[in-house]
């Protein structure tokens, strides 16, 4: 399998590592940054992210260690982890958003090296403005 390179972005925020636990691994807290959803923070647990015109995506949670990774696999071949550092009352969140192979499409048939350009795009926005605006604002 010829992998692409995994989408990564990493933010400093000003919030204790609690906080920024409780906006990225509870479902009211991933709602208000990101998207609707019926996460529970439960190894094993499945659960949907409501992508609006994009439809009802498929989840399941594979890592959970509070408060510093939690990681979900995501539709049919993706892979999400938030990777929380304590920095003396700040937090380093970073996101990890893997599991881009250039052979495949998504369930909406479109390809992955495509997707995964618009993707970037849209992590940057939503790590580099929601993410804070929710947590510091």
């Amino acid at each position: 399998m010829d992998t692409q390179r995994e989408i990564r972005k990493t933010i400093i925020l000003n919030a204790p590592i609690e906080k920024v636990w409780k906006a990225v691994a509870t479902s009211e807290g991933i709602a208000a940054w990101w998207m609707p959803n019926t996460f529970e923070p439960e190894l094993g647990k499945e659960f949907i992210l409501h992508a609006g015109p994009f439809g009802d995506s498929p989840c399941k949670v594979t890592e959970l260690e509070p408060p510093n990774r939690l990681g979900f696999d995501w539709g049919r071949d993706w892979h999400l982890l938030f990777e929380l550092k304590e920095l003396e009352g700040k937090t380093e969140f970073t996101l990890i958003h893997s599991g881009w192979d250039p052979d495949k499409v998504t369930e909406l048939g479109q390809p992955h090296s495509v997707i995964q350009g618009i993707m970037d795009n849209g992590w940057d926005k939503i790590v580099n403005e929601a993410l804070p605006a929710y947590i510091e604002g």
